[in-house]
């Protein structure tokens, strides 16, 4: 096999075998594929795409090119979540207190963020002491014990994906449905769940701009995740707009302790307890009604919240900073953003919120980049919420004020508004298994 015959092959729309698949990820991981091969075989996906085989192939190369995970130890059905990306997402951290909270287990490996996207492990470690660096011993007794955990990912979890994303970051490669297809699930595999369920999300601050593309890829890692023998199921969720108002870390943090204690924006609430009733559908617990039923329960009477807690004091994290959250780092200068003019807010680019945030400290453009927990925007205002002259659209939070004026000129435009309120646009716009696709959204596919 030469790579120079699969880049050609692939480069003029042929199909590679699956042991061709196998060899190209084994040789690269072990560095005898070069850069350069590889990064054109991937601008060749990009161009010609791959066959659902194809994909499936990949990922199981990539999921095979370093550690798996074996849960069996753990009692229960382990439910896996996992979000493509977006603004203002803290749904993790509510969502699986409330599937712990209803009996469910979930064994959790998260990432950070990076650019526009906020990571998990990030918010987490907002919270004093909170530990995402777990031994196996200790991760399986926390799980058995409060039937959740969190920790970041180890880096001999599907090493061939590290190495190819940092490929597709610098060769404009990452938007490609397959690559993120195998990117997502090769992880999602290795990490050993019996189910998972996945969090495509749409519009201006996801990966994914337009609902049809996020369809193709939903059913794409679907298909991957039930050929693998897992039940797998799919979600496309709305993120044109940030979900909820606490963009950065320890606001996001403080956000998720409100929508547990029964509050918070109500958009955030209901994506939270749609992915939550689903993750109870896939571990056996009902029809989706029941299973909804069942989570809202657990969010109003506190037993999520207390399972949260009970998490947090196991890996290590001071609970007094989430029951108060005014413990947590408070940023030191704020700045508001003003209304031009009255009307309606018909948009909030969720992009651009996610990099101002990113500038004010919230974020890393880059591996390795610090963060300031406190950093991050609160909005004062939501699409289809009126506005006049003068009013607060949303607080810049940093502890570096010469940060401020990067910060305004990213947002410049990243809230539009006009003279009547826009057109309500689905939370969740589709439903994805292996049986079905189940649109919410007018224009049908």
């Amino acid at each position: 096999m030469r790579m120079f015959d699969l880049i050609t092959r692939k480069k003029r729309g042929g199909m590679l075998t699956t042991e061709e698949i196998g060899a190209l990820v084994e040789g690269f991981v072990k560095g005898e594929i070069p850069d350069e091969q590889m990064s054109a075989f991937l601008m060749a996906v990009w161009f010609q795409g791959m066959t659902d085989r194809e994909t499936s192939d990949l990922t199981l190369a990539m999921r095979d090119s370093g550690d798996s995970i074996d849960l069996s130890a753990i009692p229960g059905v382990k439910v896996d979540k996992h979000s493509t990306g977006g603004v203002g997402d803290k749904t993790t951290l509510i969502v699986l207190p409330v599937f712990a909270a209803c009996g469910g287990v979930a064994a959790k490996m998260s990432g950070r963020g990076l650019g526009h996207t906020g990571g998990t492990i990030d918010k987490l470690e907002a919270i004093p002491g909170f530990r995402t660096t777990l031994s196996e011993t200790d991760f399986f007794a926390i799980v058995k014990r409060e039937g959740l955990a969190v920790i970041g990912q180890s880096a001999e979890l599907a090493p061939a994906d590290k190495k190819l994303y940092a490929l597709r970051d610098v060769t404009a490669t990452v938007d490609s449905i397959p690559l993120i297809a195998s990117s997502v699930m090769s992880k999602k595999l290795a990490a050993g769940a019996d189910a998972i369920l996945l969090d495509v999300t749409v519009g201006s601050g996801a990966f994914m701009k337009e609902v049809p593309d996020a369809l193709r890829l939903a059913e794409t890692m679907v298909a991957i995740g039930e050929a693998a023998g897992k039940r797998t199921a799919a979600l496309l969720t709305d993120m044109d707009a940030p979900l909820g108002r606490a963009v950065g870390n320890a606001v996001e943090i403080a956000e998720v302790v409100e929508v547990l204690n029964g509050g918070g924006p109500e958009d955030l609430v209901t994506v939270s307890l749609a992915l939550a009733a689903n993750m109870l559908v896939l571990s056996g617990q009902g029809d989706y009604d029941a299973c909804r039923e069942k989570a809202a329960k657990a969010l109003s009477s506190g037993a999520a919240f207390d399972a949260f807690c009970r998490m947090v004091a196991a890996q290590g994290g001071d609970v007094s900073a989430v029951r108060d959250t005014g413990k947590l780092s408070q940023a030191k200068y704020t700045e508001e953003v003003r209304a031009a003019g009255d009307g309606y807010i018909t948009h909030i680019d969720a992009e651009k919120i996610g990099l101002a945030a990113m500038t004010l400290g919230a974020g890393r453009e880059k591996q390795g980049d610090s963060i300031d927990m406190a950093a991050g925007i609160c909005l004062k205002k939501k699409p289809g919420d009126q506005v006049f002259e003068g009013e607060n659209l949303a607080a810049l939070l940093t502890n570096e004020p010469e940060r401020f004026a990067a910060a305004r000129s990213v947002l410049a435009d990243a809230f539009r508004t006009g003279e009547q309120p826009p057109e309500e646009r689905p939370l969740v716009l589709a439903r994805v298994t292996k049986e079905k696709v189940e649109t919410y959204y007018s224009g049908g596919r």
